[in-house]
């Protein structure tokens, strides 16, 4: 059986990479491997868990919340195109020359689209492992994670096998490019859209959400991130859009509390409880959009102490506890 495949994509700053490092830790049960994958060589994960990840080898970054292994790799397009010359071609030493008279250069970052073809065909490879690639000391996975490109380039990245597929015809590329978009838009993938509760980002994730539907894509969840905690209890919100707020019973709470009391503190704390609702009332309405689409929301807290290790298991915590797995 083929691994899961969970694909995240977002709009650039809404931490998608940190949710697809979270989801792995979440999906990491005991006795199982689970595989992060990066293709926009950021060294993002590596900077989240603190360990050199490479292009070459799948490396050990962490145990899951369950007890089960996670490894990641940073897929290098270079690499994976000498990967794919061997596969279809036999090129064997002979891809050293090309590399050599720049064609694998070309190929790779020059050539429209083949980039793509080749970090698509990797993820491939790695999710279709099986018992009789473990044998061949290659791991096969429970679980496949995939930290994609943004919003803005994930259709492109994910259709540009079907595009191949139609160029191609026939032979072994195309019957490669036509099982890689199987594989995508099968019931064992899933694609999640990271955003956060803002105008712009919501924008990008409902337009994200119908191109990718048009390419027949397995759609997951939205997963809004850093969400601001509630604090405000309705009644006290309610109050603070009064014009005419009676601040009595705040300064005789201060006053009870042993506080020094004066304007500027009570101005101070009207002034914060104000902004709060107002950034609580924009994410409702922004969340209301997202509710639209008719997939799962899930929902992650803002991690006031940065992102380490101990935040990335509280996000995976809240991940496996709304049911994303």
């Amino acid at each position: 059986m083929t691994a899961q495949l969970h694909i995240i994509s977002g709009k650039g700053g809404t931490g998608k990479t940190t949710v697809a490092a979270a989801l792995a830790l979440s999906l990491a049960h005991e006795g199982q491997h689970v595989l992060l994958v990066e293709v926009e060589a950021r060294g993002g994960i590596s900077q989240l868990f603190d360990v050199p990840v490479g292009g070459k080898e799948e490396t050990h970054v962490a145990r899951g919340l369950g007890g089960g292994e996670v490894r990641a790799l940073a897929v290098d397009a270079k690499a994976a195109l000498m990967e794919y010359l061997q596969i279809f071609y036999k090129l064997g030493r002979a891809g050293s020359l090309l590399e050599k008279f720049g064609a694998v250069d070309f190929a790779t970052t020059i050539a429209p689209g083949m980039r793509d073809v080749l970090l698509t065909g990797k993820v491939y490879e790695v999710v279709r492992r099986d018992a009789h690639h473990a044998r061949r000391g290659f791991q096969p996975y429970d679980a496949v994670v995939l930290d994609a490109p943004p919003t803005g380039r994930i259709g492109r990245f994910l259709g540009v096998n079907r595009e191949l597929s139609g160029l191609a015809k026939m032979g072994p590329i195309k019957k490669q490019a036509d099982s890689i978009m199987t594989m995508l838009t099968s019931g064992r993938s899933h694609l999640h859209l990271v955003t956060h509760a803002e105008e712009m980002p919501v924008q990008e994730t409902i337009d994200a959400a119908a191109e990718l539907r048009e390419l027949g894509l397995t759609m997951g969840s939205i997963i809004i991130n850093a969400e601001q905690a509630v604090l405000l209890d309705p009644d006290t919100r309610a109050l603070l859009q009064e014009a005419d707020f009676d601040e009595s019973p705040l300064r005789a709470d201060l006053t009870a509390a042993d506080l020094r009391v004066g304007p500027t503190l009570v101005d101070g704390l009207l002034d914060a409880g104000r902004r709060r609702d107002q950034r609580l009332r924009l994410e409702e309405r922004e969340s209301a959009r997202l509710e639209d689409l008719g997939m799962p929301i899930v929902r992650l807290p803002t991690i006031r102490d940065g992102i380490d290790a101990g935040g990335l298991r509280q996000l995976a915590t809240a991940l496996r506890e709304q049911g994303l797995q």
